[in-house]
């Protein structure tokens, strides 16, 4: 069972099954993660070219700036959900007379835990009613500049015969070199001990984000941490600051300047992770944040069963609290 009684550490931060709301309470449970590229990835929102940002990192006279390749909030959620229904797929959640889940807008079921958990516009049924995401997602920043980790690729298309004439080369769309890392924090709000071990089986065997993921987009993701209380930890952007400050003062890099981190051919993803980690901690402690670590006993246990075939029949438990959950949509 994921449960209080299984995980009292969860009882701060997730709610009981059978205790889920339509009004919102402030229990919020912030998962900690680092992002590594494993082979070339695509993200764009033109097509064409790499979504960056212009941002400023350090304080006073240390003050520099950088270009940081992002990775869109959408582009995190829409590869997560997808992998999300197929795991419920795959644990057998749905009977063989029923129709599967779909991504298709307005056509989702509405009836399963990745629907109720993630969110879902009304559907073409006249019963349908709209269901707000419960996990949220934020923009990522690469720690290095977009001129060190996104490239420009062009490639000729000359055709099959053994003599032809010069062609114009073709662009294709920017890249982002493996190697790169996304610091990044996934919240959930309101969301039951067993949803939150949804989303971090998703996080944990989820592999491949943006564009052409069957030839692109190779991910590792790295789960530093889970911190619950009753409010969200801090941004994105600010663990990013902290960790090119923390790589430029480690003792175990040579890093001089911020611009020397921002522009280094690779770096650390072990060292990034602890940094990342040290600064969640350190922003909760200063911020006087009202969260708690997770122990990483109980987070290996959560992501354990979440990953074994025995999740499926907590998961169908907590279909049927989702259910409940929205039938009171329609009282």
């Amino acid at each position: 069972m994921i449960d209080h009684d299984t995980y009292p550490e969860l009882e701060r931060g997730t709610v009981a099954a059978d205790e889920m709301s339509l009004r919102p309470q402030n229990n919020y449970v912030n998962v900690l993660v680092l992002r590594e590229l494993q082979s070339h990835a695509v993200f764009t929102t033109n097509g064409q070219d790499a979504d960056l940002a212009n941002v400023a990192v350090g304080d006073g006279d240390e003050r520099d700036g950088y270009s940081p390749g992002l990775m869109f909030m959408r582009k995190q959620t829409g590869s997560d959900r997808r992998f999300g229904k197929a795991l419920q797929r795959d644990l057998d959640l749905f009977d063989e007379d029923e129709d599967e889940c779909t991504m298709q807008v307005n056509e989702m079921c509405q009836d399963c835990p990745e629907c109720v958990l993630y969110g879902s516009a009304a559907s073409n049924d006249g019963d349908a009613v709209s269901i707000t995401s419960r996990v949220v997602y934020d923009t990522a920043y690469t720690l290095r500049d977009a001129t060190v980790v996104v490239d420009e690729k062009f490639q000729n298309a000359p055709g099959g015969d053994y003599a032809k004439t010069a062609e114009a080369t073709i662009r294709e769309p920017d890249f982002f070199e493996p190697g790169t890392l996304f610091p990044c924090v996934v919240t959930l709000r309101d969301a039951t001990p067993t949803e939150l071990a949804f989303v971090l089986a998703i996080t944990r065997q989820n592999k491949r984000y943006g564009a052409a993921t069957s030839r692109l987009g190779r991910t590792k993701n790295h789960v530093l941490g889970v911190y619950a209380g009753s409010e969200e930890g801090p941004a994105n952007l600010e663990l990013t600051r902290d960790a090119i400050v923390g790589l430029r003062d480690s003792e175990e890099t040579d890093y001089e300047t911020l611009r020397d981190v921002t522009g280094a051919e690779n770096i650390d993803p072990e060292l990034v992770g602890e940094l990342v980690r040290e600064s969640f901690q350190q922003r909760i402690e200063t911020d006087g944040l009202a969260l708690d670590r997770v122990s990483p006993d109980t987070v290996s246990s959560v992501i354990d069963t979440a990953t074994s075939d025995a999740f499926g029949e907590a998961l169908a438990d907590q279909r049927e609290s989702s259910r409940a959950f929205l039938d009171a949509a329609g009282e």
